[in-house]
């Protein structure tokens, strides 16, 4: 029966692993949150579990993506597969800030800034940034993810660093850098999925070593945990990411930005007032 009861909170994690990392509104945030109501044990399972899961919706990116990241697809002319290589290294200069910080300031975040206040005012503040920005919105210079120049993804890249702060969220974090350095809501959201690959495989394999390291290889039990919620992920996933790129294309952010700030009071409500 425990088990059981493993397996069903290892499917509700993937699905709002899944669906809350491509939106602006803190997947690790979500994951910590459901995990403080109703745990996966033993926690240090969950600290690995809640990372590695991850590697499911970076699966969803490259399958929908696979032509266009893809730079040895011979259906290619050669300026397109030049592009692709471009666009690569853009994602390496912009992953290099949130790299450098976050394997200096691993335990830290995990040790002190995972509290359910951290993620409370985090998800309250960047849900008024989000409002802030969509009420003055910059003029859109970039429209296509080819204008991303090497600069803009590096200022992208050190918004990702704010994501390192559970609550944050990796997704709004880059989506805000794309924003203000002009790219479209689209573009903006696009960069940010590419951005996610080489973080989150990064950090996946990062946790693996720490926790074989710390407590030993994972158990068959655990194994397939882990394997369950990667696939959910990755199947959530794939519904997710088309169906922000179908609303950006009409709407802007501002929703979520009242999704973050209700969800913070109520999670500062629940835990430290009720």
């Amino acid at each position: 029966m425990t088990f059981l009861s493993s397996i069903v909170k290892t499917i509700l994690l993937g699905i709002i692993q899944g669906i809350t990392e491509w939106l602006p509104i803190s997947s690790t945030g979500h994951l910590i949150l459901f995990a403080s109501i109703w745990p996966l044990e033993p926690v240090t399972f969950f600290e690995v579990f809640k990372v590695v899961i991850q590697f499911g919706s970076i699966l969803a990116v490259l399958v929908l993506y696979y032509q266009k990241l893809n730079p040895f697809d011979k259906r290619k002319s050669f300026k397109k597969r030049k592009q692709t290589l471009q666009l690569w290294s853009k994602v390496i200069v912009g992953v290099i800030p949130a790299a450098i910080i976050g394997l200096l300031l691993d335990d830290i975040i995990e040790g002190y800034l995972s509290a359910n206040f951290v993620i409370a005012v985090a998800l309250i503040a960047y849900g008024i940034i989000f409002i802030l920005v969509e009420k003055n919105p910059r003029q859109e210079k970039i429209e296509t993810i080819e204008q991303v120049d090497y600069l803009s993804a590096l200022k992208i890249g050190c918004f990702q660093c704010l994501a390192l702060i559970p609550g944050t969220s990796r997704s709004g974090a880059t989506i805000l850098g794309g924003l203000y350095c002009g790219c479209s809501r689209t573009v903006a959201s696009e960069f940010s999925f590419f951005l996610a690959i080489p973080v989150m495989f990064g950090a996946s394999l990062l946790k693996v070593i720490k926790y074989f390291i710390k407590v030993g290889l994972f158990n068959f039990g655990q194994l397939f945990l882990l394997l369950l919620g990667t696939f959910v992920a990755f199947v959530v996933s794939l519904f997710a990411i088309k169906a922000l790129l179908n609303y950006v294309k009409s709407h802007d952010f501002t929703i979520f930005g009242w999704y973050r700030i209700i969800l913070g009071i109520f999670v500062i409500i629940f835990f430290y007032v009720i």
